[in-house]
């Protein structure tokens, strides 16, 4: 099996898996209990908010946990939306996940303004529309780091020096599920004040995440309970979970020169399937430095994604027609037909996705057989 779908989740590192075995046999107390075998958990979960701060360039104290990515998002728009007393409007880009996209029009209930970013044709949110829409009534801007279904990293340093231009006390929050330890993140640089992340996204274990919060940023507690977290998010600790994601931040850091790697097998991928005819990449090239490293979204002519995805997995290799979150729902994506893709071009797309498991070998095998199944599906569907 070739698994190219490490956008919807990875096969956590050895290494996590023992850890976290390791800690359900051995180290399972409570981190809020105040003997000492607890007090060593608590110590592990401080280490694993140390290694979160210094990836992405905020402070120890900054880090809060939760279930994941849709938790995290939840938590800061929210968090953000809940504690005003007056109507703003929440500014978002069209590419988000639902888990931002469905949250922010929450808040339209709630008496605020929603008002969406347009991308470009490359799928990357279009700056001077940005800056007309934010002004001294936003209350947060939220724009994905990395987009989860064409790669195209997106331009949050700038979105939030237009955001604070418009307005000083704007929040900035950062879908950062698909960027995290793959693409460079430095909140207190780029001004982004709210950071999420999640653990099965980089080799570790589903369930866990985080939202970074920059310190003097308020946001309302979503879940109320034992007051872990600094009463914003309580609940017991998933102390294997946490130790997990610390084991995965550690190995994901010791493999940095690696993401050079996962460039070079997408560059690689690429650049076979180029040569057939009838295949389209979607966003930007794979060589511009805007393109994650990970990403490559791929359109066949006269064939439906969803055709191909299943062709693909009857030949052992696993990919998407697009978020995993929406795979059952069967709509063309909204993301690309916005980018100017035609439904018939849309509905014939899929996701590939590549992680530190992958190998240059399986990109030529894929390759390979992603383009002997076009031929033959076009021709089945010309009979």
């Amino acid at each position: 099996m070739i698994y190219l779908d490490n956008s919807a989740t990875t096969r956590p590192f050895d290494s996590v898996i023992e850890t976290m075995a390791r800690c359900m046999r051995e180290t399972y107390f409570n981190a809020s209990a105040a003997y000492r075998p607890a007090v060593e958990v608590e110590r592990a979960i401080r280490a694993c908010r140390q290694a979160i701060a210094a990836q992405v360039g905020a402070q120890e104290e900054e880090v809060y946990f939760t279930s994941g990515g849709t938790e995290s998002d939840n938590l800061a728009i929210l968090g953000v939306a809940s504690l005003l007393r007056q109507p703003a409007n929440f500014v978002c880009s069209a590419i988000e996940h639902p888990a931002v996209l469905e949250t922010i029009r929450r808040v339209e209930s709630m008496g605020h303004e929603v008002r969406v970013m347009p991308i470009n044709r490359f799928g990357v949110v279009d700056l001077e529309a940005c800056a007309s829409l934010i002004d001294e009534h936003t209350a947060l801007v939220s724009c994905m780091q990395v987009s989860n279904e064409t790669g195209a990293i997106q331009p949050v340093e700038q979105i939030a020096r237009l955001a604070r231009a418009k307005n000083k006390n704007v929040r900035v929050h950062v879908d950062g599920v698909q960027g995290f330890m793959r693409v460079p993140m430095q909140m207190e640089r780029m001004g982004v004040d709210l950071y999420s992340l999640s653990g099965h996204k980089i080799h570790g274990p589903k369930g866990i995440g985080a939202l970074v919060v920059k310190k003097g940023v308020r946001l309302a507690p979503q879940m109320t309970g034992g007051g872990q977290e600094k009463n914003l998010r309580s609940g017991t600790y998933d102390s294997p979970a946490i130790l997990g994601l610390h084991q995965a931040v550690l190995e994901m850091g010791q493999r940095r020169a690696e993401i050079d790697r996962l460039r070079a097998m997408k560059a690689r991928l690429w650049s076979q399937l180029a040569k057939a005819e009838g295949v389209r990449l979607n966003g930007l090239p794979v060589d511009d430095p805007c393109s994650a490293p990970h990403v490559l979204s791929v359109s066949f002519e006269g064939v439906r994604g969803e055709v191909m995805r299943n062709a693909l997995e009857g030949a052992g290799i696993l990919v998407s027609t697009g978020s995993a979150c929406a795979s059952h729902k069967q709509k063309v994506s909204a993301t690309l037909r916005a980018m100017g893709l035609s439904t018939e071009q849309a509905d014939g797309t899929i996701r590939i996705s590549l992680g530190m498991m992958n190998t240059m070998e399986e990109m030529d095998e894929a390759a390979a057989q992603m383009i002997a199944l076009h031929k033959q599906l076009q021709a089945f569907r010309r009979r």
